[in-house]
């Protein structure tokens, strides 16, 4: 998958990863429907920063999920 491409399945895909990464027990609040394409280069951004580390604080995966619901529209 080509991630410097700015489309829907994109971002489709960089949520889906964010969401297991996180591990995130409500899934349907973070809808990769929610996220516009104008917020693309962003939540690229937080997809890369997130791949990078294999654990997170509490208050890591508080910012992250604040800076998430910030890029929704």
């Amino acid at each position: 998958m080509n991630l410097d491409v700015n489309t829907r399945d994109n971002i489709e895909f960089m949520i889906e990863e964010i969401k297991n990464k996180l591990q995130i027990v409500n899934a349907a609040a973070l809808n990769s429907k929610s996220f516009d394409t104008e917020q693309y280069e962003e939540l690229r951004d937080i997809y890369e920063m997130i791949q990078k580390k294999s654990s997170f604080s509490v208050s890591e995966l508080d910012a992250i999920v604040t800076e998430l619901g910030k890029l929704r529209k």
